[in-house]
């Protein structure tokens, strides 16, 4: 019998890579003249995950985001993993926005991609282990066509393919 090959399905984020682009934004903030006196702030919590933009108007909350979202292009961290929310009002005329890190698979997301992989009727084993799903198979070049597949769909993170044996 032939050995099986299989692969990962992760969604992984390098949170030091965040932190840098965190602190990138924060620094263009304070020198950036339309930004400089605008009252505009920004947090970033590690432990939760999440990025928070405070600022007196949707607007330059917008002008924020766009900051913090070149940043982390700029760091290769995909803008799929960030989750911006609606703005909420805050004291007087000001806005606040936050944004969730997506890492890892949640099971409604796991499920999805393994009933697309169902669906395309090849001869693959999928596995959900936790927060990543395992794929094998006895042929490579149908572990390939899945992850070729997986490329063009689109399940509002980003995914990584990895451990490749």
């Amino acid at each position: 019998m032939a050995k099986e090959s299989s692969f990962d399905i992760v969604s992984t984020i390098d949170f030091q890579e965040v932190d840098n682009a965190f602190q990138q934004a924060k620094k263009e903030l304070t020198q950036r003249y339309d930004l400089k006196d605008s009252g505009a702030q920004i947090s970033f919590d590690k432990a939760g995950k999440t990025m928070t933009v405070k600022a007196p108007s949707d607007f330059t909350a917008g002008q924020v985001i766009d900051v913090i979202s070149s940043k982390l292009v700029k760091r290769k961290i995909d803008l799929a993993a960030v989750h911006w929310g609606d703005s909420v009002a805050s004291a007087g005329q000001s806005v606040t926005k936050t944004a969730s890190i997506v890492e890892g698979i949640d099971r409604d997301t796991a499920g999805s991609i393994n009933k697309d992989i169902k669906a395309l009727k090849l001869k693959v084993k999928v596995q959900i282990e936790g927060d990543h799903l395992r794929v094998s198979s006895a042929s490579r070049d149908t572990l390939q066509d899945v992850i070729a597949f997986l490329k063009g769909q689109d399940y509002g993170q980003p995914l990584q393919y990895v451990n490749y044996r």
